[in-house]
């Protein structure tokens, strides 16, 4: 879950009074110990009131007041961002905060609004809007969404750690080898990269291309190869993709910030499924552009 952190204000952060240089200290090192433990997702001190406005709606009238406002316990003087397992996690890291304030002083724990809390309003269309409009804010490709059907995805196969990831290439020289010279494979033009077995310190990956479902349990003659062939049935499902308009060098970046942090927060969920890569025939191997996509598998619960 996420929750939105907020230092309540006080008469000194209405002054303007800046921190002393024994409180600034230490709240970079709670910070650092934030992310440290991986929860900070962001968080500012805001100025004074005096600096701020607020604007009044009323039908179609919008009135602006300008700041100083009288209330100040009411107002915030800062926040943070976190990603926290629970409510009492998040209490827990609020215990261990110096005091922001020379005074006594109040932190408000507020949980982020999720899809689940809005009720059947904000359906499967416009949550799906609304993580693709994420995505773009991100600075990711806008995703499409989109029914696959089920297919068997027949290659090569091989185990890699993050740091050995950057030999899938290699990898893809010795299926486009084999699929040149494999007569059952060569007729399929759009290829797939298939992630199965993801755990924190690697996963399997496929190279292939569609197959008929029965191809490994009747291999044709032409299959006799000293490479061992694998398969991979994927179900039908809905998907997020995601067009990859970079060169593909730069893949694993779009990957890893789908990854870490849309998935986190589109709201969506995530099947526990294989994801792959799907290269169409608009790809260009020679220039490594064009025709690359990145599909995340979604439950049907969305």
């Amino acid at each position: 879950m996420k929750v939105m952190v907020m230092v309540k204000a006080s008469a000194a952060s209405e002054a303007g009074a800046p921190p002393s240089e024994a409180l600034a200290q230490a709240m970079i090192a709670y910070n650092e110990e934030l992310v440290k433990a991986g929860i900070l997702l962001g968080g500012d001190g805001l100025k004074p009131s005096e600096k701020g406005v607020r604007i009044h709606f009323s039908g179609s009238n919008r009135t602006v007041t300008e700041g100083p406002f009288a209330e100040t316990r009411e107002l915030i003087a800062g926040y943070w961002l976190w990603r926290v397992a629970s409510m009492e996690e998040a209490i827990a890291w609020v215990k261990k905060c110096p005091n922001p304030m020379p005074d006594d002083s109040d932190i408000e724990i507020r949980p982020i609004i999720e899809y689940d809390d809005l009720g059947e309003a904000f359906t499967p269309e416009l949550q799906e809007r609304e993580a693709a409009l994420l995505a773009e804010a991100m600075g990711l490709p806008r995703p499409r969404f989109e029914n696959f059907p089920a297919i068997t995805i027949t290659g090569i196969e091989r185990e890699y750690s993050f740091s050995t990831r950057g030999n899938i290439s290699l990898q893809w020289e010795e299926f486009i080898s084999l699929k040149t010279s494999t007569a059952t494979l060569q007729g399929e033009s759009i290829c797939f990269g298939v992630c199965t077995s993801a755990k924190q310190d690697g996963f399997h990956y496929l190279s292939g291309v569609r197959t008929e479902e029965n191809t490994m349990q009747n291999p044709p003659a032409s299959f006799s190869s000293p490479t061992a062939f694998s398969s991979i049935a994927l179900a039908a499902r809905r998907y997020a993709v995601f067009e990859h308009k970079d060169h593909i060098s730069t893949l694993c970046h779009t990957i890893d910030k789908i990854w870490s942090q849309w998935v986190l927060d589109c709201g969506l969920k995530i099947a526990q499924a294989p994801n792959f890569e799907r290269y169409t025939e608009a790809f260009n191997p020679q220039t490594g552009l064009n025709g690359i996509e990145v599909w995340i598998p979604l439950t049907d619960h969305n």
